[in-house]
């Protein structure tokens, strides 16, 4: 007598991607999706205020209102935890939410958050190579009262708001990304 071996079929593929994930991967991927989304906005919208309105301002006024501004805006920024969290935290979700998602089988809704996160990564890389040493060295050019060579002031203007109208640029498509990818993530777990 000869036995026949019951064929091995296999499994068919998640109906959707949220199968894939389960409903506890899925909720936690909208959950870093929007906290990304809303950390990255609020980046944004900070760089773009400064891109059409802080730095058009001063501007327009007198070398030593311009530095005692900038050094006030600077040490309001750098000592407040809250925009350091925010800073931060928006990379930090975008990645996190790129992992859950490919990991739960949703590799094209990964892609837009990865590229977002990439984007906002080239914001933090600039930030910290560009416009924290420029900070640094306006805060280190002595009382403004006594400052005489505005040569730094000069070159702050010119190189700072050029990288920070980029980092608003860059924000401005890491929001795009995080936008798509809450879409399509919404039509995968439907």
């Amino acid at each position: 007598m000869t036995v026949n071996p019951t064929p091995h079929v296999p499994s068919p593929p998640p109906t959707s991607s949220a199968a894939a994930g389960g409903p506890r991967s899925t909720r936690l991927a909208a959950t870093l999706i929007t906290l990304s989304t809303v950390l990255v906005g609020l980046m944004a919208g900070l760089f773009f205020a400064f891109d059409v309105s802080v730095m058009p301002g001063l501007a327009a006024g007198d070398e030593q209102t311009y530095v005692t501004a900038m050094r006030a805006f600077n040490k309001a920024i750098d000592g407040n935890p809250l925009f350091g969290s925010v800073f931060l935290l928006a990379l930090v979700a975008a990645a996190a939410s790129a992992v859950v998602e490919f990991r739960g089988g949703r590799r094209t809704t990964a892609l837009w958050v990865g590229a977002a996160a990439v984007a906002y990564l080239v914001v933090l890389v600039i930030t910290f190579a560009v416009n924290i040493p420029l900070n640094n060295e306006l805060a280190d050019a002595g009382a403004v009262e006594q400052m005489t060579d505005f040569a730094v002031v000069e070159r702050f203007k010119s190189t700072w708001v050029t990288t920070n109208i980029l980092r608003t640029l860059l924000c401005t498509v890491a929001l795009t990304a995080l936008a798509r990818a809450t879409l399509l993530h919404g039509r995968a777990t439907r």
